[in-house]
């Protein structure tokens, strides 16, 4: 009777932790840039911010 190779099948483990964990990051990352695009859309973007004195006439924060 042949003995059981735990050295391979614990590779295969790790290897098979290894791929989900990738797999997981990856999605995450993919997430990740779908947000950051949102933002952009957003009719924000291009504008001054509350508080910047670049769109406001006749304020100086400064002063």
């Amino acid at each position: 009777m042949a003995t059981p190779n735990y050295g391979y099948e614990k590779r295969q483990r790790e290897l098979a932790k290894k791929q989900k964990k990738e797999e997981k990051l990856r999605a995450k990352s993919t997430r990740r840039q779908g947000a950051d695009d949102a933002p952009l859309d957003d009719d924000r973007a291009g504008s001054p911010q509350d508080g910047d004195a670049e769109g406001t006439p006749g304020t100086n924060p400064t002063a």
